[in-house]
């Protein structure tokens, strides 16, 4: 995981996570974060979505596999606790937190995840989280077309992961013990300056490192400036708005 999504986390950090801001803004305004509220993020990358919900009030935590994207976290908030570690093990006590978020962090092959996040909310507590939607009805799926290029084993192993399908996520956190589930629609488009920028952007993701273990970086790069090329507008950024949906649950209680 660290290699993964850490191996480039000051490109991430800086090119790739705020494209993101619309989707942190929209779920932290759904969970009507407030002043003093106790917020952990799981899968919290490199810190964006907690300082932007420290803007609200929240008193902030988060946790990630990744140690090179906690170290970007850490500087982003100095007085936030964000740690290193398994989504599957909190080392938080119960009832520790008022609201939980995770931001595509949590999939269905990762179902261990939610009743950690349910244990360490407290009764009535709110969990909102995100995962991609309907990709291949997105006017920007072009934008995630290069991934496509790693292996047979990697790819199956993402369509796994996927949670956007009607009713996967809803079941998912029904039998973790949630209730109270909402689905909506969360506003998400990536821009960038050119297609140049725009492979150098996404090469830094995770799903970027699994297909340039197959294809190699020169080759991923490449075949990301092709894709972009077709989407070039005179005088506007490369705009991708692809589908994410999100939902809101809460632990039972009052």
């Amino acid at each position: 995981m660290d290699e993964g999504w850490g191996r480039q986390a000051v490109p991430f950090a800086t090119l790739s996570e705020p494209s993101n801001c619309r989707e942190y803004i929209s779920v932290h305004h759904r969970l009507g974060i407030g002043q003093g509220e106790r917020l952990l993020d799981v899968a919290c990358g490199a810190g964006l979505a907690l300082e932007l919900a420290a803007v609200r009030g929240a008193t902030c935590t988060g946790i990630d596999a990744s140690a090179r994207l906690v170290a970007v976290a850490r500087d982003r908030s100095p007085h936030a606790d964000i740690r290193v570690g398994d989504m599957h093990d909190l080392p938080w006590p119960d009832a520790s937190f008022d609201v939980a978020t995770s931001f595509r962090g949590i999939w269905g092959t990762t179902p261990e995840a939610l009743p950690e996040l349910l244990r360490v909310l407290v009764p009535g507590g709110r969990l909102g989280m995100t995962v991609w939607g309907h990709i291949k009805a997105s006017p920007g799926a072009w934008a995630l077309k290069p991934f496509r290029t790693a292996s047979p084993p990697k790819l199956a192993n993402q369509a796994a992961m996927q949670l956007g399908r009607p009713g996967a996520a809803e079941d998912l956190l029904a039998r973790a013990g949630f209730v109270d589930i909402e689905r909506f629609e969360v506003p998400f488009a990536w821009e960038f300056a050119d297609p140049p920028t725009y492979a150098r952007t996404i090469a830094a993701t995770g799903p970027a490192y699994e297909a340039i273990q197959n294809t190699g970086e020169t080759a991923f790069l490449a075949e990301a400036v092709r894709c972009a090329t077709a989407y070039v507008r005179e005088g506007l950024p490369l705009r991708a708005e692809i589908a994410v949906t999100g939902f809101i649950a809460r632990k039972a209680g009052p």
